[in-house]
């Protein structure tokens, strides 16, 4: 893990001396797409959705149920991935590249639930033709791309909806709304928790043979052609940083979003600092399956919690978000039933209710007005980068003995942080004896304290050298993610 950790990081690093293609308008392979026109209830709108071996194939059904909506197009680098979805919409054309159905005149939005290598791209893509987008969590694959993503969709006027459901969910914007009325008087901090089991990948003895169906080189994309070392290609993906986030940018990027919502934080924090490990098996995944990340947004700090050994909840969440409050704490362990408990554990208030999120998008896209979305672009990178900003300080980090873990988070000095990460810590050394690990054997990294500068998003004092060329991931030749000033 160490090596394929360095490897990915000394790659990085060297992606710094690469350029980019810069965004000229709407404008794709020469062509200048316009934006469509609003839509009445009474039109059809198509829809072309892109990576259909899983949450691709749920777009498609959330699609089938709207009136006088129409899947027209579905792809998929792997063809093998088309067999089901085209089960489902027989109708609909395939296409293995993205470009070519893009260059099409089949479909009006664009869906996208591929791999997090490609979000950012597709979407960018498709906005240079002239299509509205939905793209999946998390938004981007690295800081530079969300950005990007976000000056695209603001230059197009197009709508684009990110995929955290949250937004949309009845209960939780209620319970937001109640948070930031002062319901539970002042936010102290949040705890974001991503507690899901993950099993071991397997570990492979040499390169693996990608299947016959798949453009293996297409698969790859922005992530450049690398030789492919884990057991399955699909999936397991999000467990290598040159392809995935690991679980915080997996599932974890829904309960950042609603952290970083319910806290009142429009912006990147000032500090970030990470220690973790993937600990408990020896396999082909390079990203930690237990991670702390402490965030310090000034008056506010977040601290997020991933663990994938077995473990049992935080105030009755395992995925889900703990607010400290001044007359108690609110728990989102759901997005259609949140709880506010005083700080005797009596429940105060209960929020109740959800909604389609694609609806809602759709809604949006009939109308033409991007500003009718719940989950903004803008949101969507923030949230997102958040994810990326806690993984760039672990890799950033030094191998470190477990117990000694402590004194990285000491370098936060005075302040309410450094309580919240003693507790967090606690905690965390008590899980990982309870899933047999010896804590005086065992090694982890203990990431770099990094100072972050919110308005230009790049790095500032010690490390940021090393820090800003994780910002970005290295240019693939053809897939390069457009750089817009």
């Amino acid at each position: 893990m160490k090596t394929t950790r360095r490897e990915f990081f000394d790659q990085l690093l060297a992606a710094a001396a690469l350029g980019a293609s810069t965004f000229s308008g709407r404008q794709l392979f020469g062509q200048v797409a316009q934006p469509p026109a609003p839509r009445s209830p009474n039109e059809t709108v198509r829809v072309g959705v892109v990576g259909v071996r899983g949450r691709g194939r749920a777009h498609i059904g959330e699609f089938k149920k709207m009136a006088n909506v129409k899947v027209t197009a579905i792809c998929d680098a792997d063809s093998a991935m088309s067999d089901l979805a085209l089960k489902s919409v027989p109708e609909a054309k395939y296409f293995q590249d993205v470009r070519h159905m893009l260059e099409s005149d089949l479909v009006d939005v664009v869906t996208v639930a591929t791999p997090n290598h490609w979000h950012s791209l597709v979407s960018i893509w498709a906005l240079q033709a002239g299509k509205h987008v939905y793209v999946e969590k998390p938004l981007s694959h690295d800081v530079f791309e969300g950005r990007q993503l976000v000056r695209a969709a603001d230059a197009s006027g197009l709508v684009v909806q990110h995929g955290t459901q949250s937004r949309t969910a009845t209960a939780t914007r209620d319970a937001m709304a109640y948070l930031h009325s002062g319901g539970l008087g002042k936010v102290k901090f949040a705890r974001a928790l991503c507690y899901k089991r993950r099993q071991s990948i397997g570990k492979v003895a040499g390169p693996q043979t990608p299947p016959d169906s798949c453009d293996y080189k297409l698969w790859c994309g922005p992530a450049g052609v690398h030789e492919l070392r884990r057991k399955s290609l699909h999936y397991d993906w999000h467990w290598n940083f040159r392809t995935g986030n690991g679980d915080m940018g997996n599932q974890g990027v829904h309960q950042m979003d609603i952290a970083r919502w319910g806290l009142g934080v429009d912006h990147l924090p000032q500090r970030i600092i990470s220690v973790g490990g993937r600990f408990g098996y020896v396999d082909d995944g390079d990203t930690p399956n237990t991670l702390l990340s402490l965030f310090d947004f000034g008056e506010q700090q977040l601290m997020f919690e991933v663990r994938g050994l077995k473990t049992p909840g935080y105030r009755g969440a395992s995925i889900g978000v703990v607010f400290e409050c001044e007359k108690g704490y609110l728990v989102s362990a759901s997005y259609g039933k949140l709880h506010a408990y005083d700080h005797d554990g009596n429940v105060i208030q209960t929020f109740e209710g959800d909604q389609n999120h694609f609806a809602q998008f759709m809604q949006a896209v009939r109308a033409g007005k991007p500003e009718m979305v719940n989950a903004s672009p803008l949101d969507g990178h923030l949230s997102s980068a958040l994810c990326h900003l806690g993984n760039i300080s672990y890799l950033a980090g030094e191998s470190t003995p477990v117990k000694k873990m402590e004194n990285a988070f000491a370098k936060f000095k005075n302040g309410p942080g450094v309580e919240i990460a003693a507790e967090s810590l606690s905690r965390y050394y008590k899980h990982l004896g309870e899933n047999g690990l010896d804590l005086s054997k065992e090694l982890g990294f203990a990431g770099s304290l990094l100072n972050f500068d919110v308005k230009t998003e790049r790095f500032t004092g010690a490390h940021a050298d090393a820090a800003n060329k994780l910002l970005r991931k290295p240019v693939a030749e053809g897939f390069e993610v457009p750089s817009l000033v």
